[in-house]
């Protein structure tokens, strides 16, 4: 059911936010409910049969041998690259246009990070800029899926391949995402994956997972997530706490065979945008058979504005993100020079797109973006 375009008069439309959720929430509470009882009563609250379910739920979702679940999306990169071997005095190549966590897994794994740019498309890392990026302590690659369109994964692990680089997937804006047929997280070495909750699989909290097809990687990963212990609490190697606990996992496990239901919503609504701002010149977001559209963000000068204009009338955006990594104080000594990054991070918008968001409210929401999107471009 969808909300007319205009309120009637003399009614104030609530306004709209840009995700919710807690809309997720109120949707499924009464049988969600029952879930999260069992899990307490059941009396284990960290690595117990919920985490091992949701491991092996996930794992045949993806289409992946093992899943091994930890504590966030960030501790899911630094474990991928320590189990394959990346620490201090590496360098890993990756995007500047992410979430912050993604540079810090990196960092988090003693290793450096070295920025190259996008490709306009996609809006994923550029193939072709990989082997100038490299450098003699280049150690691995990390392609984000951003907004959940799969990067140009293909021709990166190939490229990557040719240089002698392994490659973690960062898919925690990607849950369900494919390319060609098969889901992003198959490709890498490893894929890590976040469940924060506004991810399209997101919990009640934060929670993570590694994803491989290679039974050594996810032993090691599963040792790492844990202190380095094995089996008799005997440290083998570098550790640290990063343990997926039983809520969260029952949570996910309860969300996860709605996943691709929510993600034909989300398909279907970034179709009914594309409709609109067609003809208005704006940049579209990137038209894939398998994105799951975590955000649809068109790009447009003067984005904050724009911004702005439909704050006034009541619709909730955001901006992911507002300046590339690149340019952030911290990394800024890098002196990286990465035009196509900078010029997205300025003009990208992330309109509402969540479907317990966009669905009551998809009239308005695509009349009103739409008409002041002509009037902007006119």
């Amino acid at each position: 059911m969808t909300a007319s375009a205009e309120p009637a008069r003399g009614v104030t439309r609530p306004p709209i936010p840009q995700a919710s959720p807690g809309a997720r929430l109120a949707r499924v509470r009464p049988e969600l409910l029952p879930v999260i009882e069992a899990t307490l009563d059941r009396g284990r609250y960290v690595l117990g049969p919920e985490v091992a379910a949701f491991e092996a739920a996930f794992a045949s979702y993806v289409g992946c041998r093992h899943c091994v679940g930890v504590g966030s999306g960030t501790d899911a990169i630094t474990l991928a690259l320590r189990v394959l071997g990346i620490g201090e005095g590496d360098e890993v190549l990756t995007v500047s246009l992410t979430a912050a966590g993604t540079a810090t897994g990196i960092l988090r794994s003693g290793a450096s990070v070295r920025f190259v740019d996008v490709e306009p498309r996609r809006r994923g890392l550029n193939p072709e800029r990989l082997a100038a990026a490299v450098t003699s302590r280049t150690g691995a690659v990390v392609v984000v899926h951003l907004h959940g369109v799969p990067a140009m994964i293909e021709e990166i692990v190939a490229e990557a391949g040719r240089l002698g680089l392994p490659v973690v997937e960062d898919c925690a804006q990607a849950h369900g995402a494919r390319e060609g047929g098969r889901m992003v997280g198959t490709f890498g070495s490893l894929a890590a994956f976040s469940f924060y909750p506004t991810k399209n699989l997101g919990g009640l909290g934060d929670g993570g997972a590694v994803v491989t097809d290679d039974a050594g990687l996810a032993a090691r990963i599963a040792e790492a997530r844990e202190y380095g212990w094995d089996r008799s609490r005997l440290v083998q190697g570098w550790g640290m706490n990063s343990r997926l606990d039983e809520l969260q996992a029952a949570i996910l496990r309860f969300f996860l065979p709605g996943l691709d239901a929510q993600n034909v919503e989300r398909r279907r609504a970034a179709a009914l945008y594309r409709e609109r701002l067609g003809e208005q010149g704006v940049e579209l977001p990137p038209l894939h058979d398998g994105a799951v559209y975590h955000q649809f963000a068109p790009a447009m000068p003067g984005r904050d504005a724009f911004s702005a204009q439909l704050a006034a009338r009541g619709i909730g955006t955001g901006v992911h993100y507002a300046t590339g990594l690149h340019e952030h104080p911290f990394y800024r000594h890098q002196g990286a020079d990465l035009p196509v990054t900078s010029r997205l991070s300025a003009e990208m918008l992330s309109l509402p797109i969540q479907p317990e968001v966009f669905w009551p409210n998809a009239d308005y929401l695509c009349t009103v973006v739409g008409e002041l999107a002509g009037r902007w471009r006119a």
